[in-house]
């Protein structure tokens, strides 16, 4: 089974995958070494290869603003009385009960 010409030319477009290739290839996640194993089994960072990030200098008078507003309120759990919080099984039967009835 072949796809149509129209879609066999919108799945050239489409990035590769291992399976589309012959062996060898390697997609990898594109982060890329910060360093070399040795051969005793430890790791060197190579510092020029760390990725370093600029601070502007006076931060808080920064024009640039996060994606998250900084007014934002700490949202509440729905668990609150509970020691063990979503992990407790008695709040997870007690609240099945008050959405579903009895059984």
């Amino acid at each position: 089974m072949k796809p149509t010409a129209a879609l066999y030319g919108r799945l050239r477009r489409l990035a590769l995958t291992t399976k589309q290739v012959s062996n060898g290839f390697y997609k990898g996640t594109g982060t890329g070494a910060m360093g070399r194993h040795t051969k005793h089994g430890g790791y060197i960072i190579e510092w020029r290869k760390v990725r370093t990030y600029v601070v502007p200098d006076q931060l808080k008078y920064c024009k640039l603003t996060p994606f998250v507003t900084k007014k934002m309120e700490p949202t509440k759990g729905r668990f609150e009385g509970e020691p063990k919080g979503a992990l407790s099984g008695e709040a997870y039967l007690k609240r099945w009960k008050e959405e579903n009835g009895i059984d």
